[in-house]
């Protein structure tokens, strides 16, 4: 047995879980927020309680060996020495990595050269991984790559009607995220309907603040809404998702906004927040539909209307679907939303919902439609940190 702890690194936040594989028991999970703040905050889990510390954590190295002393500590681990593998989610492989790795200071060197495509994340995953070097020198260590699932993309998926030359020389092109989150449920939904991968055809829709569909044929993806960032493909909380292009010059012209501050219009202000002027957070939306608030209203109806137009695409591009699978905090949750989707689409897919098992099912594996239903409806909770996990353990003997 081998204990393994998957760790997505942000540039002020340390979420993590601890595995014992390949049993894929959780141990412990937990988070770290706020850091660099007086006030940071350190929550764990031990025997099903959460314990929460507020606390002065000035940097990522403070966060990890807080969090590692507290294995010792809660008697989740006897020795640090256990763990002896760690898997860190990094965000953006481009097209160097097309699978997970395990690390060297090549791949580190390589991996910092892809900054410029992820300036938020791509550094705060070297930051992190280099935090729980510092403080688990012994363990190996493995880069697990949100793009990576998706490189397997055909060319004319990826590429954009830009002259060629800015693919050649920038690398412009589709990349698609949330991989590891598609990975694992198109996977789930395999084994769920009792079918290989590879004789399957399914549409993963992962509907959370950040939002992305994916077309998985035979288990590997053929096409994906993210784009080069994340901004592109479906509405989100806060960021627009496909807009017309020379929108954006022409509000920087008619309001005198920078690249960055256009940037933040599309990144912070837009999407389910800008349509309604009330919420980022879907929750909120769906309350204010419920009083019958007119922009909460619309903002669902465009919402439901990206994701099908999506979802309706690569139905065609597939050549059908077996099944539909709903993940992410809205996909999981958000009841209304999963049943406006499947209502739109049940004409042309011959989707049959179970409306009152929909209408009470929140965060659970479940199968939705109803046994006449030609594409099934699924409900899987995603799990990238198993996911992290796995990988890690598989890669730990090479």
């Amino acid at each position: 047995m081998s204990k393994i702890i998957s760790v997505n690194a942000g540039s002020s936040s340390l979420k993590f879980q601890l595995f014992e594989m390949p049993s894929e028991t959780v141990l412990t999970s937990g988070i770290v927020e706020k850091i660099g703040f007086e006030d940071a905050m350190f929550t764990i889990k031990v025997d099903g309680e959460k314990i929460k510390k507020t606390l002065p954590i000035p940097d990522h190295t403070k966060a990890v060996a807080l969090l590692l002393e507290a294995l010792v500590e809660y008697k989740i681990v006897n020795s640090l020495d256990e763990i002896v593998g760690a898997g860190h989610r990094a965000v953006h492989g481009g097209e160097i990595f097309k699978e997970s790795v395990p690390v060297t200071d090549d791949v580190v060197a390589k991996f910092a050269s892809l900054n410029d495509l992820a300036p938020l994340h791509n550094p705060a995953g070297l930051v992190g991984y280099n935090a729980f070097k510092e403080n688990l020198p012994s363990c190996k260590h493995v880069f697990v790559f949100d793009t990576a699932f998706h490189q397997t993309m055909p060319k004319e998926s990826y590429i954009y009607a830009l002259p060629m030359r800015y693919y050649d020389e920038y690398k412009i092109r589709r990349y698609g995220f949330h991989g590891t989150s598609h990975k694992y449920v198109s996977l789930r939904c395999a084994e769920l309907m009792n079918k290989d991968v590879k004789d399957t055809k399914i549409i993963t829709c992962h509907l959370g603040n950040g939002a992305s569909i994916t077309a998985v044929d035979g288990g590997k993806s053929i096409n994906t809404s993210m784009g080069f960032t994340p901004l592109a493909g479906v509405m989100m909380g806060t960021r627009c998702g496909d807009i017309d292009p020379a929108i954006v010059t022409y509000v920087m012209k008619k309001e005198g906004l920078t690249p960055d501050e256009m940037d933040t219009v599309m990144n912070k202000q837009s999407g389910m927040l800008g349509v309604s002027g009330i919420s980022s957070d879907a929750r909120d939306i769906e309350d204010a539909c419920k009083e019958g608030n007119e922009s909460a209203i619309l903002t669902t109806e465009v919402y439901v209307n990206r994701v099908i137009n999506t979802v309706g695409g690569y139905y065609a591009q597939l050549g059908g679907a077996d099944a539909i699978v709903f993940t992410g905090g809205i996909g999981e949750n958000d009841t209304n939303i999963r049943r406006l989707v499947c209502e739109r689409l049940k004409d042309a897919f011959g989707i049959v919902l179970d409306e009152e098992l929909n209408a009470k099912s929140r965060g659970k594996e479940l199968l939705l439609s109803k046994p006449e239903s030609k594409v099934q409806v699924w409900l899987i909770p995603t799990n990238e940190e198993l996911m992290i996990a796995r990988d890690t353990f598989a890669l730990l003997g090479e």
